[in-house]
């Protein structure tokens, strides 16, 4: 009979067949990059499967329309793949998506001015919101509407910002990323990262106030 075991996973096996065996360890990103690179398909396709739900995350708020946020997170692991050769590995792989998938968006909304067409009035932000303050017993009905008024006025507050400050605080005050992290992603010093996503809360609080909303003891 076999002692108790009181290890996990892949001791387990080592404990039982030797210590020759060791847990099998996920690769990096950057690991699989390598693969990739030796034309591992099934590696890149692992890079697509972590990162994918974020770009299209990122390109969804940035673009406020579901179906070009899917077009530019495809867009942006093609594109990614085609490029492969170049990566340096100066930074992370994940970086390296994120830049790709922001400068995508940013065309398509230059594109979008220069044309002069507008998006979709299907906004993913809002449905996100409309989901959160939806009535439900005990919620009071006109505090949720209110709050969904509060957050389109955001909405559009956010698409009135630059570009450098409308992507920053969508990386940072949205998607969660440190200012390092949005620092690497578009290639700006912290401190300009820190800077941007003040004078995008500060531009906010004014647009917000000059459409009737009270802000007083926001962080601006």
């Amino acid at each position: 009979m076999l002692p108790p075991l009181p290890l996990e996973g892949g001791q387990v096996e080592c404990a039982l067949f030797g210590s020759h065996l060791r847990p099998m360890v996920k690769p990096t990103d950057r690991d699989l990059v390598d693969r990739a690179r030796q034309g591992d398909q099934r590696a890149f396709g692992e890079l697509v499967r972590r990162h994918q739900p974020r770009i299209f995350r990122l390109a969804a708020h940035m673009l406020r329309d579901n179906a070009e946020a899917e077009d530019v997170t495809q867009e942006t692991f093609v594109r990614a793949y085609q490029a492969l050769a170049r990566f340096d590995g100066r930074s992370e792989p994940y970086t390296w998506f994120y830049r790709i998938g922001v400068n995508l968006s940013l065309n398509r909304i230059r594109a979008r001015k220069s044309s002069r067409t507008s998006q979709s009035s299907d906004d993913p932000r809002m449905a996100a919101v409309l989901a959160e303050v939806r009535p439900a017993g005990g919620v009071d009905p006109a505090g949720s509407a209110s709050r969904a008024q509060l957050y389109r006025a955001l909405c559009d507050g956010i698409d009135t910002l630059s570009d450098s400050l409308r992507t920053t605080l969508i990386l940072v005050c949205v998607d969660g990323r440190s200012h390092e992290e949005a620092s690497a992603i578009l290639g700006a010093p912290e401190g300009t990262i820190a800077w941007r996503v003040h004078e995008a809360r500060r531009k906010l609080k004014e647009f917000l106030e000059s459409r009737g909303f009270d802000t007083e003891g926001d962080p601006s």
